[in-house]
């Protein structure tokens, strides 16, 4: 996606405060408001000074953009150039708003100042803040003279695919920022103890009721909902809950058949039969020793042995001669021929 530098877009620096952000933001609506400007893109630099006074007028959302902007800045990114956000850049960061839900709905153009039409903001915002702004958008629409829940805040949570096999429980950092009463981002932490159940997968959303942000007016406090995301790893790929994994065999296992010894991402030992006459690429399924069922599915995934074939090195005599043996009872045989 291509990076959004938005304390270059207002002219201010890294370490701006809040009012040094307000002050550079009012002078560049008065020089690029459609209604006073004469400029043929003021429009759209009026769209792009309001997306950078959302996110960095706002501590957490401008939080959670310092760890992108981080790395693109090493890397020396400016506005326009494609960047990919680190892992986990967003790990402990809500993405909820500190504001309420009406203001922040406002900011999303629902008055004349933040995008002309309805608030269309760049792809590079739509990635890191879309889903909060969408919550944010429904909970404005709601009564204002009934108590307020609070909001809902969202995190994500890196596992281990060991993790979603047996289930686990871990201790996590919610980071929460805020602004000092010099106008500097101030982070706040605090840990909550998660009970992860077996059979979670990539994705699933598991919520932590009350631990969101508090009512308002005698409103229950929002949930935290922390979305599952398992770590990559080279042994295993996982679709839903069916999980594939590398099974490294010798040519004459899968010439001859036989059975080999299997160690399974669950942390078990099975032996499996390989067909004979099987190739690289081929895929031995077995049933329900994918990621198992949780208590909101019936149905455990699968685990899919990959056959890969290992072929040994000829460094002794006796082993040069085995190939060739082998290639002179195969004449004709040519595997690059379609």
């Amino acid at each position: 996606m291509q990076f959004k530098d938005y304390y270059d877009i207002l002219g201010v620096a890294k370490n701006a405060s809040q009012e040094d952000i307000r002050k550079a933001y009012r002078k560049l609506a008065r020089q690029y408001h459609p209604d006073v400007s004469k400029a043929p893109d003021a429009a759209a630099r009026m769209a792009e000074i309001n997306e950078a006074n959302t996110v960095l007028g706002d501590p957490e959302k401008r939080a959670a953009y310092d760890t992108v902007g981080a790395q693109a800045w090493a890397a020396g990114a400016r506005s326009g150039d494609d960047v990919r956000p680190p892992p986990g850049w967003n790990s402990g960061w809500h993405q909820s708003s500190s504001a309420s839900a009406e203001d922040f709905a406002r900011h999303f153009g629902q008055s004349g100042f933040a995008g002309g039409d309805g608030g269309e903001y760049s792809d590079f915002f739509e990635h890191l803040f879309g889903q909060a702004r969408a919550r944010a958008q429904s909970q404005a629409r709601a009564s204002d003279t009934a108590p307020h829940r609070g909001q809902d805040q969202h995190a994500r949570i890196e596992l281990e695919l060991l993790d979603a096999y047996r289930g686990t429980e871990r201790q996590f950092t919610l980071r929460d920022a805020r602004f000092d009463a010099q106008g500097h981002i101030v982070h706040d932490e605090r840990t909550l103890h998660v009970k992860i159940p077996a059979g979670v997968k990539e994705g699933q959303m598991i919520r932590l009721a009350g631990q969101g942000s508090p009512g308002l007016d005698g409103g229950l406090a929002g949930d935290v909902l922390l979305q599952v995301h398992l770590r990559p790893d080279p042994r295993w790929r996982v679709e839903g809950r069916d999980v594939t994994q590398k099974l490294r065999v010798t040519p004459w296992e899968a010439a001859l058949g036989g059975e080999v010894e299997v160690h399974t991402p669950e942390g078990k030992t099975v032996h499996v039969g390989v067909p004979a006459g099987s190739g690289s690429g081929r895929k031995l399924r077995l049933k329900g020793r994918g990621i198992p069922a949780s208590s909101a599915s019936g149905q455990a995934g699968d685990l899919y042995l990959e056959l890969d074939i290992a072929v040994p090195g000829a460094i002794t005599e006796a082993q040069k001669a085995a190939w060739q043996a082998l290639a002179q009872s195969y004449p004709g045989f040519d595997p690059r021929r379609a």
